[in-house]
């Protein structure tokens, strides 16, 4: 599988309307009995959550709680429409309680540009909370539990192939190596030691965990410093074709879930 080769610079490839996506996304949530919470609204536009209960409990532990973003730069479909799939399908472990925001940033998507309308990298800003969007979003993460496990969905148009981030300051049983695999068959996994300016290691970036290094913090760092001790970012390649992209973002997503709900039931 080859690369189009069709992004020079920047992104430039398939579009999505991003409010028939959320209204897509929304129709699948309610059909598979998931709440649905609004916590922004801008230019006639919704920023919301979903939530889906556990379908089986045990008396004997705590459900499972499971977070997932997408969305957050507007020139990355993959994401939502990875989202829009998952609902879809509907294959979430039967003992997780799920907690999905499928866009942080629709206006952005309505500009085809990274950034927000007043031109801030919102995936830039959980350490300064500058827009309005971020916080909002921190204020309605703040409102929920801690998480076991929180996934963040991207796409990387100068990337040679799928790979990942690891937030995992505990060290407890990586989920990286399982979900790589299980992607290599649908996408190419880029292999460079060098991957965003991060020593990487068959597609797995572990990077520096010190917040107090970082001046711009990423949602996925706020999340490992107040939400999670466990955090992964997932990393489509923006140049291969768009089937080829949710494909890699659903099955990493199913098998991360599924690997750390096995570990997580012991």
């Amino acid at each position: 599988m080859q690369p189009l080769g069709q992004n020079h610079g920047a992104y430039h490839g398939e579009q999505i309307d991003i409010r028939a996506a959320l209204r897509d996304i929304a129709t699948a949530a309610q059909q598979h009995g998931w709440t649905r919470e609004t916590f922004h609204q801008a230019d006639n536009l919704e920023w919301f959550a979903l939530r889906r209960s556990p379908l089986s409990t045990s008396n004997s532990q705590p459900a499972i709680k499971f977070y997932l973003s997408a969305g957050i730069h507007g020139d990355e479909p993959a994401g939502p429409l990875a989202v829009l799939r998952l609902l879809r399908e509907n294959r979430w472990p039967t003992s997780a309680e799920m907690f999905i925001v499928p866009c942080l940033n629709p206006g952005g998507f309505l500009a085809n540009r990274r950034e927000n309308p007043q031109g801030l990298d919102l995936n830039r800003d959980y350490r300064h909370l500058q827009s309005t969007e971020v916080r909002a979003h921190v204020a309605w993460l703040e409102r929920q539990p801690t998480f076991d496990c929180c996934f963040c969905l991207h796409e990387d148009w100068e990337s040679h192939g799928f790979y990942l981030y690891e937030l995992n300051p505990d060290n407890v049983p990586s989920l990286a190596e399982p979900v790589i695999k299980h992607v290599a068959p649908l996408c190419p996994i880029d292999q460079s030691e060098l991957i965003d300016g991060r020593p990487a290691h068959g597609g797995i970036i572990r990077p520096s965990l010190d917040p107090g290094l970082r001046l711009q913090w990423p949602e996925a760092l706020w999340l490992i410093t107040h939400k999670t001790r466990r955090s992964y970012t997932f990393e489509a390649p923006s140049d291969f074709p768009p089937l080829t992209r949710v494909a890699a973002l659903v099955e990493a997503v199913n098998t991360a879930l599924n690997s750390a709900t096995s570990q997580l039931d012991l």
